[in-house]
């Protein structure tokens, strides 16, 4: 049983679903800003306009729409605008361009929306294209027959005359026209603004006018103002000179009276210093009573009990350092007793190790002097012998070949020999070489020679003695040249 209650519940669900269904897919609702135009089987209705064009128009409610036999398309009813943008001729024969605006839409009647279902329910978009061709041709045919200033001036005749002859053309396309409205009129000749020209220079002209008059009657009334002003200033400089004269002659009499009103007040003024100098006195005995001799009491007072209270801490604080000095004294003086002995103690000490010491040091010198003496006398000993060897050797090498000898003391004294050789040159002031480095060695060499100063040399080299010229003497070969 409960299986059979369970297919019964889902196929009553599912029946429930589909019919649902069925009745979403049927059922269509129309917007208020739209229309459903239903064509196809059975889509009619007792209006004799639909029964004619054979489609139903369903505004304001929902209608079932059998899929498959019928069609339901929407067209919209709400307003729409375009832009007027058109070159026309006036009357006149002065092109113009005027501008504005169309708002327009689908009238709501069934009429209306049968028309315009028939032309644009599958081109709704060229709504806007339509209208502005529409209007171009009215704009231009009614501005032909008006002038420049009836456009400028009377705009609302523009307005009515092309909505009134666009009307009928409008209600065949089932539209009807919200608004219409003429923003702009231009023209490319100037017309316009010259046209606003003379009225600007008529008011220009009467503001200069007025501006004019205006500065006429400001003069006039400034130049009766500054003769007024004239006049009050003589009338005021008339009464200036007559009370200044009343004030000369109360100035005459203040002068007669002046000496004894002068000296009425001096005596006054006298009179009343000599008041003021007795207070200023008064004044300074009690300032002095009362800024200086108190004060001074004051501070006299003060200064002795200070004095007082400082002897009393002094006397305190030396009776305090006296005993302080006697026990620090007492403290010392123990102090140097055992300084004392500890000194002597390490005085004996110290002279005993020193006595040790000298006795020490003295033997050491004595043998250290014995000593150097002995080594002393062996070196004198062993320089005089090998002098005197080296003197012998001498002899004996002299003996047998002086020339060598000769020329070993020669190389060994070459540079004194050399610097003798040059003094020869030092009264020269300009010599002239002549065959160069060769001339140099050749002139060299016979100062070396000249007046047998190299055998001289020679000879005072073998005899052991230093010759003349470098002891800063003048050798004997130079002066017997000199002489």
């Amino acid at each position: 049983m409960s299986t059979e209650f369970l297919v019964i519940g889902g196929a009553i669900v599912v029946a429930l679903i589909v019919i649902i269904l069925l009745f979403k897919a049927v059922w269509r609702v129309a917007e208020p800003n739209e229309a459903l135009i239903i064509s196809g089987l059975g889509a009619h209705t007792k209006n004799e306009l639909a029964d004619s064009l054979g489609f139903k128009i369903i505004t304001g409610k929902g209608t079932a729409v059998l899929p498959g036999f019928q069609t339901a398309r929407r067209l919209r009813l709400d307003s729409r605008a375009t832009n007027l943008q058109v070159s026309c001729v006036t009357q006149q024969g002065i092109p113009v361009q005027v501008r504005g605006v169309v708002i327009y839409k689908v009238g709501d009647d069934f009429t209306s929306i049968a028309n315009a279902a028939r032309r644009f329910l599958d081109q709704q978009d060229s709504m806007n294209g339509a209208i502005h061709e529409l209007f171009t041709g009215h704009l231009r045919s009614i501005t032909g027959n008006l002038t420049v200033e009836d456009l400028i001036l009377n705009r609302e005749r523009l307005t009515s005359e092309t909505r009134s002859s666009a009307a009928d053309e409008m209600s065949k396309l089932g539209l009807v026209v919200d608004s219409l409205q003429i923003q702009e009129i231009d023209d490319e000749t100037g017309y316009i603004v010259n046209l606003g020209k003379p009225h600007a220079a008529k008011i220009a002209a009467s503001a200069r006018i007025a501006e004019a008059q205006r500065d006429q009657e400001a003069t006039e009334a400034e130049q009766v103002a500054a003769a007024r002003k004239a006049a009050a200033i003589r009338e005021s400089q008339i009464q200036q000179a007559g009370y200044q004269a009343e004030v000369d002659q109360a100035a005459a009499k203040a002068r007669q009276a002046g000496p004894l009103s002068e000296a009425t007040a001096r005596q006054e003024v006298v009179v009343q210093e000599t008041r003021a100098a007795e207070l200023e006195a008064q004044l300074s005995e009690q300032r002095l009573q009362s800024q200086v001799r108190k004060p001074a009491d004051a501070k006299a007072y003060e200064t002795v009990t200070l004095s007082q209270a400082e002897r009393d801490a002094r006397i305190a604080q030396a009776e305090a350092e006296a005993r302080e000095t006697e026990l620090r004294a007492a403290a010392q003086a123990s102090q140097v007793k055992q300084a004392a002995a500890a000194d002597a103690e390490s005085v004996r000490l110290r002279g005993e190790a020193s006595a040790a010491a000298t006795k020490a040091t003295g033997v050491a010198e004595a043998d250290a002097a014995k000593a150097k003496g002995l080594a002393q006398a062996e070196a004198a000993k062993a320089r005089g012998l090998a002098e005197a060897e080296a003197i012998r050797a001498r002899s004996e090498a002299l003996a047998e070949n002086q020339e060598a000898v000769i020329a070993q003391q020669l190389a060994e004294n070459w540079p004194q020999i050399v610097e003798a050789g040059a003094k020869a040159f030092g009264n020269v002031d300009h010599m002239v070489v002549l065959n160069g480095a060769q001339g140099i060695e050749e002139m060299l060499a016979k100062a070396l020679t000249l007046g047998g100063t190299g055998l001289g040399l020679a000879r005072t080299l073998l005899s052991g003695g230093t010759p003349a010229g470098l002891n800063g003497s003048e050798p004997d070969s130079k002066k017997a040249v000199d002489s």
